[in-house]
């Protein structure tokens, strides 16, 4: 089949956000299944796109979407776009490009046997030029339900406003979408059932890895820190759970004990353990894992997959993890204890580091799951495709259909504004 698939960010080579990751393997698995596979959407800057085996990358430009790496100028003029539009902030955002032009490309694209449209940004901001198409809908989450929990731990009226004024729009937009789909992904059995009962029967789970290939595990060494968090805390619902370690589980674990976390945090928040580190972004995310002895999972809101778990799993690490953590999770590894009360997961914590202090790692060896996880996912990509299948166009007529933008042109200067990479790489 040739599949358009269509992104706000496109897949990279090295994916390292929880959405890059679903985005590249979402590409990988349908280059696996053998399918032709054309990309739309834009690149953040300092990423390259991915090199997978039968795709092309139609760029629509470089974009950062990140509210935390833009100033306030820029938030307010997404704002600005979002109200003058009708639309929600993060489909605003991707309005950089026009209607004619997305409609230029897909025409351009033709004969291909439907549009995967991958989370809720760009397919909301052109819906009525995808809507003449097949189209499969990928839900990384329950969107309107975030914005609705987002909103609810607002810290000022202003902030509480915007949040539930884009609920109210994303629930518009992800009835939209799911409805007319021809089917729906999601990552979590949850998320099957948050856009109602009518969607369900034509949604599907696609179980998740971190990585297509799982790479060996690192040579064993003495644990850096006794808990060892990383994410991107400046997104909300990644922000919630780690407010709620911080507050509820940290000051109940013993004063000894070290906890590093990393990632991207505009504003660090204060903590009274004397083993508490803030470490801004590590050069290395998985190395950084490896060198924790055991791994707190501390989602508690939000919707979809938290592939942290999913890469604590590959990596056979140790760890306590609340429920709301193991969304989309089949079957959990014995080395992963259970918690939503911050005194048991204390004393879970406290338990394992001990354990580990004592000699007993608890490490398992990760391929067994990554393995199980790609083989539901290639199986549930491939009956979620099969009701697509139907007799392709003559070669003949492919040709003539071909886009007269996909000749070989330098990245940034493809007809019509696009810039087009074949397997990833400029032409």
């Amino acid at each position: 089949m040739h599949l358009v698939l269509v992104s706000s960010l496109v897949p990279v080579e090295n994916p390292s956000s929880g959405f890059d990751i679903a985005n590249r393997i979402l590409l990988d698995g349908l280059c696996a299944l053998g399918h032709r596979v054309s990309v739309i959407g834009y690149l953040q800057p300092g990423q390259a796109a991915a090199a997978a085996a039968e795709s092309e990358t139609y760029l629509l430009g470089e974009l950062e979407v990140a509210n935390a790496k833009v100033g306030v100028a820029t938030k307010l003029r997404w704002l600005a776009t979002a109200i003058l539009n009708r639309t929600t902030l993060s489909s605003a955002k991707m309005l950089k490009t026009g209607a004619e032009h997305m409609e230029m490309l897909l025409q351009g694209l033709q004969p291909f046997d439907a549009i995967i449209l991958n989370s809720v940004q760009l397919p909301g901001a052109f819906s009525a030029v995808f809507q003449k198409h097949p189209r499969i809908y990928v839900a990384h989450n329950v969107e309107a339900d975030s914005a609705l929990e987002n909103a609810a731990s607002a810290s000022g009226l202003l902030e509480r406003v915007l949040f539930k004024r884009e609920a109210s729009l994303l629930e518009q937009v992800e009835r939209q979408l799911t409805q007319a789909a021809l089917a729906v992904w999601t990552f979590a059995e949850a998320d099957r059932f948050g856009f109602g009962y009518a969607v369900s029967d034509r949604a599907a789970v696609l179980p998740l890895v971190t990585r297509w290939e799982l790479p060996e595990n690192g040579v064993a060494r003495l644990p850096e820190h006794d808990l060892a968090l990383i994410g991107t805390w400046s997104w909300k619902p990644n922000r919630i759970g780690l407010d709620w370690f911080l507050s509820k589980v940290v000051p109940l674990l013993p004063a000894d004990m070290s906890i590093g976390i990393a990632g991207q945090m505009p504003d660090a928040p204060a903590g009274s353990h004397p083993g508490l580190r803030f470490l801004g972004r590590v050069p290395d995310a998985r190395a950084f894992v490896e060198a924790g002895a055991v791994i707190p999972l501390i989602s508690r809101g939000g919707t979809g997959v938290q592939l942290k778990t999913i890469e604590t799993f590959e990596l056979g690490m140790p760890s306590v993890a609340t429920r709301a953590s193991l969304r989309g999770i089949g079957e959990m590894p014995a080395n992963c204890s259970v918690a939503d009360d911050p005194a048991e997961f204390a004393r879970l914590l406290t338990e394992k580091v001990a354990q580990v202090r004592a000699g007993d790692r608890q490490r398992l060896s990760g391929a067994t799951f990554h393995r199980a996880q790609k083989a539901r996912l290639l199986a549930t990509l491939e009956r979620g495709l099969a009701g697509l299948a139907k007799p392709m166009s003559t070669p003949a007529q492919h040709f003539a259909a071909e886009p007269p933008f996909a000749m070989k042109k330098k990245a940034g200067t493809a007809s019509h504004g696009f810039a087009v990479l074949k397997g990833g790489k400029s032409q």
